[in-house]
């Protein structure tokens, strides 16, 4: 069976529990608008990122993504979710909370 994981990319700029939310509601986009997706509840790997240039960047290479903006910062893109592209993401790091 191949891997196949669902990336969350988070801004950066966010507290990582608070970036943790938000990347949830950028899953649940996910699986709203693709109700046909082949991601199986397998891997969700959550990456801190430069959420505008990951926009342009996904635009450009023609990756389909869903986008979470929240209400509560101005409508602001707070999380991205992505399927696949496991060599796409490689260079961005885990996100990680404090212990």
């Amino acid at each position: 069976m191949e891997k196949r994981s669902l990336y969350v990319l988070i801004d950066k700029t966010l507290e990582p529990i608070y970036g943790c939310v938000q990347g949830g509601h950028a899953v649940a986009q996910w699986l709203l608008s693709h109700p046909n997706q082949k991601w199986n509840n397998n891997y969700l790997i959550y990456l801190s990122a430069e959420i505008e240039y990951w926009k342009d960047k996904l635009r450009f290479l023609d990756v389909d993504f869903t986008q979470f903006n929240e209400p509560d910062l101005d409508n602001r893109t707070t999380a991205l979710a992505v399927f696949g592209n496991d060599k796409l993401f490689r260079k961005l790091k885990l996100i990680k909370t404090s212990s």
